[in-house]
């Protein structure tokens, strides 16, 4: 069985102690940094599964991370641990590359949850590559590979996260019908709690940017049941 690598970036010695030793005894390998500005070069000799990630940290932030670590390793989780988490928080931290939030202060047992939720979403795309997953989907104007989480149109080439690709996927599957809120939100987060509802506004809402090149393609809210997503 893998032994999944976590990178973790905490300055608070006392948080990372914790944290380091309850992942390490539930099977994972972890490095623990406390230092922004130290995080870019660990990746050579460790090459982690999924990083979890502290906003505030010092010399580099969390956030600069998440952007870097983005553009070097597209389809790489990245967990930010952060004390704010109003709806402008969590649209800044899923644009810096982020894939999930969790608010501080925390249950370690949360954290595992979301950590094995995020590698499970990674094995589901990755496994797929080889069928229907890996396949093009056309969207009016725009090509969708989720095998690769990419967007593709003719002005532009979009990466998607992860967890982009899969809500897209889901909706994709389902053109030109209803896809339940509560569906979606079990399929992707596994639970329909307030806080990943949240999240997945936020992630419609980045997937009709995406999509807006194609003034034919919607995703339309429909209150108190889910989406409808209209495509040519």
């Amino acid at each position: 069985m893998k032994k999944y690598k976590i990178l973790y970036v905490e300055d608070e010695p006392f948080l990372g102690k914790i944290v380091k030793e309850t992942l390490e005894s539930q099977g994972f390998e972890l490095l623990l940094i406390n230092d922004g500005a130290l995080v870019l070069n660990a990746f050579k000799g460790f090459a982690p599964d999924i990083c979890v990630l502290d906003i505030m940290l010092p010399n580099v932030d969390g956030l600069s991370l998440g952007k870097q670590i983005r553009n070097l390793y597209p389809a790489l989780p990245i967990i930010f641990l952060t004390a704010k988490v109003g709806v402008d928080d969590l649209v800044m931290g899923f644009e810096s590359g982020g894939t999930d939030y969790i608010k501080k202060p925390f249950s370690v047992k949360e954290l595992i949850v979301r950590i094995q939720n995020q590698l499970q979403l990674i094995n589901t795309v990755g496994s797929s590559k080889n069928n229907v997953q890996a396949e093009e989907i056309v969207l009016g104007n725009i090509r969708f590979l989720p095998g690769k989480f990419e967007l593709i149109s003719d002005t532009k080439q979009i990466k998607l996260s992860s967890r982009e690709s899969q809500i897209l996927t889901i909706l994709a599957t389902h053109q030109n019908q209803t896809v339940e809120r509560k569906l979606l939100l079990m399929c992707v987060w596994g639970d329909d709690s307030y806080f990943n509802s949240r999240n997945l506004d936020v992630y419609i809402r980045k997937l009709r940017a995406y999509l807006s090149s194609d003034k034919r393609i919607e995703i339309v809210t429909l209150k108190g049941m889910g989406y409808h997503f209209i495509v040519p």
